[in-house]
């Protein structure tokens, strides 16, 4: 192969984020570090994340059909995935996810600093 092609990744599937939609993160990098918000969506194969109310930009559009009113809407911008934690509610501080088999065999997805609060079903 010539050298300017890029070279192929094997064994690169869909990446799995421990973040789901729903969740109360807080960003640990940025412009907008340590500020706490909602997640309204996740797309794991970008690796973004979108935080409510976070990381507003301004978007400058066109009247279209479908939106007769133009101008300058402020919208959310996602985040990189690796830019955000989930939010302790108990020790109020961010925490890894971790995942743990009750005994019933059910996984669910807990949190390092306070193994005690369980977030949900995986």
């Amino acid at each position: 192969m010539p050298s300017g092609y890029p070279k192929k990744q094997v064994g690169h599937g869909p990446k799995k984020a421990r973040i789901k939609k729903g969740d109360t993160v807080m960003v640990i990098a940025g412009k907008e570090k340590g500020k706490t918000g909602k997640v309204l969506s996740v797309s794991p194969n970008a690796g973004k994340v979108t935080v409510e109310k976070l990381n507003i930009i301004k978007r400058h559009t066109k009247p279209t059909q479908t939106h007769k009113q133009g101008g300058i809407l402020e919208r959310e911008a996602p985040f990189a995935i690796s830019n955000v934690m989930v939010f302790s509610q108990a020790v109020q501080k961010p925490s890894r996810v971790g995942i743990k088999m009750l005994d019933d065999g059910r996984r669910v997805r807990i949190l390092r600093k306070s193994p005690e609060e369980v977030l949900d079903t995986v």
